[in-house]
């Protein structure tokens, strides 16, 4: 949405204190407004893609954030040899750091964010929890001060009830939080907490507040200027999260009425006003099942999730934060605030999905979605191209991927459009957990809440579960595409028919996986006599799952060129423009099939002549490696700490090490009871995933 008032050069040059899509992000609109940028990088982003597209960039240091990207005085120096009159810090890093802020006012140079003191009160959360309190905003059971140590916080714990949470009083993104539900959780929890709070933040102070349990995660976007003005705009749902980081947020919430929505938006804008707040803000609720709303946080920064705002109220927010830094009034007007349409954010990690832990590695290939049904209704936020590497430094967001529709379910049909149209190889990616929680029935009756993740997967998220349907529909598939690709390597396009026996794999309630077999016959429709290899195919494909007498019959019209990565699928029957049209993603060759992605989840299927499938009954399964006495580094990463020696006798789930990766501290324990054969690593140690770290005695 434009703003009211005539536009003219707020500052000449900016520099951007941050790395990756958010870097990117703020540089888009800086080059919409006629100013130049530059960028900061490490010595591990020197080819990345914010580099690339800033104006000018100066190298602060070394890999890890501390030497780099929390190094204040080498981005002031950065500063004085660009001549940079602003820096935008992004979020995360330096993004709330007091003591940065003040460096630049003694430096005359603009801070893209709130003043000093603002900051100073809402970016801690022990001090924010008292102002928010006086401020008439509701606020959560819990302890206002500094917790001294371990025992301190067992004691504040029993005093205000299980469970509990603990988490930084500086930062957030979910670094430095643990929720505690005995004193020895709190004990181990407490000193995790600290020493994640003290990497990512340099601050180890801790709180303790009462745990809501099944709560959502609402927050309320403010943007005000140095002038007294401010306004709230409408509330984004953040409550699907794992580990305390969100992973899908949308805009409005479900859960939300008119009423409650401006009660909240008034005590955001009442506490933003409390301490002269300027600059864009949020202010972070928990809400319960009857709408009860507590004070949970105010981040003092433009949020990870704010392009949901931008799609849904027409506004640029990083634009609206370099008017505030310049001294501009605000031209939005409380009533010029609405609500247009629902959106949805997806936040593409590199991760495993199941165990939410890093990948590391080159894109291999990436391809990002583009729009669907009409210009602007799929958004990708991304610092990344093909090639370009996740790095176990920082975090392993690949991109934020939004949505927009007229309504809810236009939103959401759009997201399942793009998350099958996201073209991700090289590292592993929690598209399938997206597409799958999307995709869900709760999901769709916006039955959220923050313990959602932990109530659909209890045994994390193994894949997409085939029904009925949906494997009928994926063997099907398989099929034709095997057809294809046999009469590509028979070099025969007359190749009409052929039968295969397709074996699926098959999740089962406990999380293993079993194969299951379909009988598929396919054959070209339409009186069609040779095989396309680059273009669109029909077919008449029937499908006997389990050995059924009867067979379901299907055709398909398939838009594919052999080998390419996008399988375009149309129902015939129902016409073209029907609606009916979906994507899968041909990934990889496999030795008896091929690697396919369907509804999100990687399916490694064997497409079997029948002669083949007859013979395979009498090969031998391979036994799985017993690895029951090894502990294994679960990502890669580095050692913090090691538990145990040679000799030492552990118990089952006794504290062995603890590794961190992408600033997250994960505490390995011994699978099993037993004594401790050897020990192969030492803190300070980097490993890969899957490395050795401690052996136990054979039983």
């Amino acid at each position: 949405m434009m703003l009211k008032q005539k536009q003219q050069q707020l500052f000449s040059k900016i520099l951007v204190a941050n790395r990756g899509e958010i870097a990117c992000r703020i540089m888009r609109t800086a080059r919409r407004l006629g100013i130049r940028t530059v960028a900061v990088y490490s010595d591990a982003d020197a080819d990345a893609q914010f580099v690339k597209q800033a104006d000018e960039a100066y190298n602060v240091g070394p890999a890890p954030s501390a030497q780099s990207y929390l190094n204040i005085d080498a981005i002031m120096k950065a500063i004085g040899e660009s001549g940079a009159q602003a820096v935008h810090p992004g979020y995360g890093f330096l993004s709330e750091n007091a003591a940065f802020v003040r460096r630049l006012d003694a430096a005359g140079v603009a801070f893209i964010g709130p003043r000093e003191r603002a900051m100073a009160a809402m970016g801690d959360k022990i001090q924010s929890k008292i102002i928010a309190k006086e401020a008439g905003v509701s606020t959560i059971p819990g302890f206002d001060g500094v917790v001294r140590d371990a025992e301190h916080a067992v004691e504040i714990a029993e005093g205000i009830g299980y469970p509990v949470m603990l988490k930084a009083s500086a930062g957030g993104g979910g670094k430095g939080m643990r929720v505690a539900r005995t004193a020895r959780e709190v004990r181990d929890g407490f000193k995790l907490a600290r020493d994640e709070a003290q990497s990512s933040f340099g601050d180890g102070r801790l709180l303790v507040e009462r745990f809501i349990e099944e709560p959502r995660h609402i927050e309320i976007q403010i943007i005000a200027d140095g002038h007294g003005n401010v306004v709230w705009l409408p509330e984004r749902e953040c409550s699907i999260q794992r580990r305390n980081q969100k992973v899908i947020e949308e805009a409005p919430s479900t859960h939300l009425d008119a009423d409650t929505r401006r009660r909240m938006g008034e005590q955001a804008a009442a506490l933003a006003r409390s301490v002269g707040y300027n600059s864009a803000g949020t202010v972070e609720f928990l809400v319960d099942k009857n709408r009860q709303f507590y004070f949970l946080e105010m981040n003092t920064r433009l949020q990870v999730e704010h392009p949901i705002t931008e799609l849904i109220t027409g506004l640029d927010l990083v634009e609206l934060m370099i008017q505030s830094a310049a001294g501009r009034a605000l031209a939005l007007q409380q009533a010029d605030v609405a609500v247009r349409g629902w959106a949805i954010e997806a936040r593409v990690y590199a991760e495993d999905p199941e165990r939410y832990l890093p990948s590391i590695g080159a894109l291999a290939r990436y391809q990002e979605p583009a729009g669907w049904r009409k210009a602007g209704d799929v958004r990708c936020d991304s610092g990344v191209a093909e090639g370009s590497a996740i790095s176990i430094h920082y975090d392993p967001m690949i991109c934020k991927l939004s949505t927009h529709g007229a309504t809810r379910a236009d939103a959401i049909a759009a997201m399942c459009h793009a998350l099958d149209r996201y073209l991700i190889k090289g590292v592993t990616h929690n598209i399938p957990l997206l597409r799958d929680v999307v995709a869900s029935a709760d999901f769709a009756a916006g039955r959220t809440s923050t313990s959602f993740l932990a109530e659909h997967y209890p045994h994390g998220f193994k894949g997409h579960r085939l029904t009925d349907q949906s494997a009928a529909r994926l063997a099907a598939v398989s099929g034709a595409l095997a057809l294809i690709r046999q009469a590509r390597d028979a070099k025969r396009s007359d190749a009409a028919s052929a039968d295969f026996a397709v074996l699926l794999p098959q999740l089962r309630d406990d999380g293993s996986v079993a194969k299951r077999e379909a009988a598929v016959s396919v054959s070209l429709a339409s009186g069609a006599h040779s095989i396309a290899l680059d273009g669109t195919n029909e077919f008449r494909v029937a499908t006997a799952l389990d050995g059924a007498a009867d067979p379901t019959v299907q055709t398909l019209r398939i838009r594919w060129a052999v080998d390419q990565p996008f399988v375009e699928i149309e129902d015939a029957e129902s016409g073209s423009g029907s609606g009916s049209s979906s994507v899968v993603q041909f990934l990889d060759p496999l030795p008896l099939g091929f690697r396919l992605q369907f509804m999100g989840t990687k399916f490694d299927i064997d497409v079997l002549a029948p002669r083949q499938r007859d013979l395979m009954r009498f090969m031998k399964e391979k036994e799985a490696a017993d690895t029951s006495r090894l502990v294994l580094a679960p990502m890669p990463g580095s050692i913090v700490s090691v538990a145990v020696a040679p000799g030492d006798i552990v118990a089952e789930g006794a504290e062995v090490a603890v590794v961190e990766a992408m600033k997250m501290q994960n505490v390995l324990r011994a699978p099993r009871a037993g004594t401790v054969r050897a020990v192969h690593v030492t803190p300070g140690a980097t490993v890969s995933g899957d490395d050795v770290l401690v052996e136990l005695e054979a039983e």
